[in-house]
């Protein structure tokens, strides 16, 4: 048997109170390597990093609820790769899933496949959204790239104008300015 790894989180630096709940339960259910943070979902997550390194085969993960480790069922799905990659197997408290079984595995399963199908029906709205307004004449298409801007580019250029400024003036990136450029040259 692996060592028991936890992984607390809270979003904000006024939730202590938070963090230490959540360090006591971790404790509570064996973890003996604890790794911790105040940083929100959305931003990086050093120490949730650094606890999927330290992981090993035989190891299991473990968090208090699902939403101190993912950001959506995705990420959930996507972290659970990394854990299984390594051996390892993953418990959340709050809903009593545990991958070491099979009823765990198979509701972690099931989160993976409503969080593909929830994609899936997403995406064929929003085709379906588009199709529609193309009919109707309201769709536009996406705003005109770098590559509608080549003449004043261009222009501008032949004026003596460096790259750094244009990209400045017509308000697309440096490197469309080059791109361009380098295609007349050709």
């Amino acid at each position: 048997m692996g060592a028991i790894v936890g992984y607390a989180r809270t979003s904000t630096v006024e939730q202590v109170a938070g963090l230490e709940a959540q360090r006591r339960d971790l404790e509570a259910a064996g973890v003996t390597k604890l790794f911790s943070e105040r940083v929100s979902s959305i931003a990086q997550r050093p120490e949730l990093q650094r606890a999927l390194d330290y992981i090993r085969d035989g190891d299991i993960f473990v968090v208090t609820k699902l939403d101190r480790l993912a950001r959506s069922v995705a990420d959930l799905v996507d972290i659970t790769r990394i854990i299984q990659a390594k051996g390892a197997a993953l418990r959340i408290l709050a809903i009593n899933l545990d991958t070491t079984t099979p009823t765990g595995t198979l509701m972690l399963n099931l989160l993976g496949s409503v969080a593909q199908f929830e994609r899936e029906l997403m995406l064929e709205r929003q085709r379906e959204g588009i199709a529609k307004a193309k009919a109707e004449g309201k769709y536009k298409g996406r705003a005109p790239t770098a590559k509608a801007k080549s003449a004043q580019v261009l222009d501008l250029h032949r004026l003596g104008i460096g790259p750094v400024e244009i990209a400045r003036r017509l308000q697309i990136g440096r490197s469309s300015i080059y791109r361009i450029l380098a295609n007349t040259r050709e």
